[in-house]
């Protein structure tokens, strides 16, 4: 498993999914199929994906600060 960040290219919109999706070993597109069903149930899944692209590194300041 590679470190959780948000990809410099592949991004649709902010790039969690595809920073997600290169965490789990899956592809961006089943990541993003998953996220759009997931918000046809009740939660806060757009209040956790803006956190995420808040809260998660891009990749280049990932590389930057890594050892």
């Amino acid at each position: 498993m590679t470190a959780l960040a948000r990809p410099t290219h592949g991004r649709v919109i902010g790039g969690v999914c595809a920073g997600l999706a290169r965490r789990f070993g899956t592809s961006a597109t089943t990541m993003r199929v998953i996220f759009v069903l997931s918000c046809l149930l009740p939660g806060p899944q757009f209040l956790i994906y803006i956190a995420l692209w808040i809260l998660l590194p891009s990749e280049d300041k990932a590389r930057a600060t890594s050892w």
